[in-house]
């Protein structure tokens, strides 16, 4: 599971924060590190801060946006200390290993750290199928970049660690126990989970057929379209689903404009 996961650190400031990142994603076998925008990298404070996990960094990836950074993921996961307006599923760090594993085999994983001093946006956050939440201090709750990746990898590494040596068996009682999904069971996935690049097509395309049907006013949409994103991604559609909810909205448009 380890190898599927991604962390995502959005805009960092501090290369210090980059390589201390990198070093304590490395002592917990994690290896794949997507740097979006970062202000200073490469340079020599991440080299210094990442001690052996060099290698790590050096195969650090750089993107412009969040976009090109889980695009072909398909479980996002963002860091968020904040209650939103529209509440979010939340995942607790100490959940987020189950949640991890839960996800199909061929699943992959992003979990986003936002800027040191702002986190994520709440448009960030909304591409997200989960937040992240660590507890902390009421008094002073605010951890470093690099303390809140070691907290959220430390937690799934010791979930793979605790069921090294009986997860074949685990997964065989789970399924044979979980019977029809019915709430608290676990997913059955017959096809491919849907991409993040795949889901915001579709969710494009809804928005469109809105707008076109004057369902949604595209001047003034309220929480419309945020809401029917969080509803859509609590069920975290596969490759199919996304296909058939397009071709209802090709059929629904094909009458809005007229055709036969």
């Amino acid at each position: 599971m380890l190898d599927r996961i991604r962390i995502v650190l959005v805009e960092p400031r501090h290369p210090g924060n980059i390589g201390s990142a990198a070093r304590a994603m490395k002592t917990m076998g994690i290896n794949q590190l997507v740097l979006v925008n970062p202000a200073r990298f490469p340079d020599p404070q991440a080299d210094w801060r990442a001690a052996g996990a060099m290698d790590v960094l050096d195969k650090a990836m750089v993107v412009d946006d969040v976009a090109s950074a889980v695009a072909d993921c398909h479980v996002l996961v963002g860091t968020s200390a904040r209650s939103r307006h529209i509440p979010w599923p939340v995942v607790m760090a100490k959940e987020i290993a189950p949640y991890m594993a839960a996800q199909p085999d061929s699943a992959s994983m992003a979990i986003l750290f936002g800027r040191e001093d702002s986190g994520l946006t709440n448009e960030e956050l909304q591409l997200c199928h989960s937040h992240l939440q660590i507890p902390s201090s009421p008094i002073y709750g605010s951890l470093n970049l690099a303390m809140a990746v070691q907290v959220v990898c430390y937690e799934l590494f010791q979930h793979i660690e605790a069921n090294q040596a009986d997860s074949d068996a685990s997964i065989g009682d789970a399924v044979a126990t979980a019977g029809p999904d019915t709430g608290g069971s676990q997913r059955i996935w017959d096809r491919p989970p849907a991409t993040q690049q795949q889901f915001e097509s579709m969710l494009e395309h809804l928005q469109q057929t809105l707008e076109k049907s004057g369902f949604v006013d595209p001047e003034a949409p309220g929480h419309t379209l945020t809401r029917l994103r969080r509803m859509l991604a609590r069920h975290q559609l596969d490759e199919t689903e996304v296909q058939i909810l397009r071709g209802v909205l090709k059929h629904l448009n094909s009458g809005l404009d007229g055709a036969p």
